[in-house]
């Protein structure tokens, strides 16, 4: 009986970016680009490389994950606070807060997982190249990428779930443009100690441990190139994890500038815009980063947009 006394709000309101209408226009037309523009260069990359058998290798296979799943991660988020900017109305659902909890969560975790598995892939393919096609097999690629999508599904599940035991009292301004889970648990007006303790424990898992993972696989790769005689072969092999690398350091770098600051050394306003970065940013940045640093994508690319020309002529 006391957990039907518990409040149970019928819907929320994101504050958004801004609390200026009069920039609404702007930041709309903003994330609907940077919207589009992830979209399409994603579902080129992944367009190349199931048509180019010569990218049909383990790390173009994890990058059409990573596509995949950036797609999905800011479709999560920027629609509907475009609809919001269209309409006004700043209100959404209390179910349709949940699902897009957990939607967040499970992709912010796939990319962190995939991101992890793409640097074991580079570590193999540097450290261990004698080995490499007879570990790195399609079946192997296929299982940790299964691994990767049913894990993080799992992480995203336990957090949604815990949420839907939380009462919020009336508490309904998320002051943010998406229902981020440690912000709207903040709201909550009843113990949140199993959420956080969750958070934490699965966190780790979730984030951590592919971060330290992809860490000690560089740390090799990178001693691995040092001992490499000649500069053209260090550079050969630098480029094949380069623009690997640099989406990693996007990626967690402004993640960890929202979950691993302690509060009191940033504002909530740098919490929205580092949340944006992670979000919207890297992903529209990735094809980029992936097609003008790998000579095997640009060749591809070149190759697609050739074909295309000759066919319409």
């Amino acid at each position: 009986m006391k957990r039907e006394n518990h409040s149970r709000v019928s819907e929320f309101i994101l504050l958004g970016l801004s609390d200026q209408p009069e920039q609404d226009r702007l930041l709309f037309l903003i994330f609907l680009l940077m919207y589009l523009i992830t979209g399409l260069g994603n579902l080129l990359i992944i367009l190349v490389i199931r048509i180019d058998p010569r990218l049909h290798t383990p790390m173009y296979f994890f990058l059409s994950n990573l596509s995949l799943v950036d797609i999905c991660f800011t479709t999560t988020t920027i629609p509907k606070m475009l609809v919001n900017y269209i309409s006004g109305n700043k209100e959404i659902l209390y179910i349709s807060c949940l699902a897009q909890v957990f939607f967040f969560v499970w992709f912010a975790g796939l990319d962190s997982i995939l991101l992890a598995s793409m640097a074991y892939d580079r570590y193999m393919a540097i450290c261990a190249p004698l080995h490499y096609t007879m570990i790195m097999t399609p079946r192997l690629c296929v299982l940790l990428v299964a691994v990767c999508w049913f894990g993080a599904c799992a992480n995203a599940l336990t957090h949604t779930v815990l949420l839907t035991q939380l009462s919020f009292c009336g508490h309904k301004e998320i002051p943010h443009f998406f229902c981020d889970l440690g912000v709207v648990i903040r709201l909550a007006c009843s113990d949140t100690f199993i959420n956080d303790l969750v958070i934490y424990t699965m966190g780790g898992l979730i984030a951590i441990i592919p971060f330290m993972g992809i860490l000690i696989s560089y740390f090799h790769i990178f001693v691995a190139i040092l001992k490499i005689p000649s500069a053209y072969g260090k550079r050969k092999a630098f480029s094949t994890c380069g623009s690997h690398l640099t989406v990693v350091c996007l990626f967690y770098g402004t993640m960890i500038g929202v979950y691993f600051n302690p509060t009191s050394t940033h504002t909530a306003q740098q919490d929205i815009t580092s949340t944006v970065m992670y979000t919207a940013v890297t992903p529209m940045l990735n094809p980029f980063i992936y097609s003008l640093r790998n000579n095997d994508m640009k060749g591809a690319l070149r190759m697609l947009l050739l074909r295309k020309s000759g066919f319409s002529l």
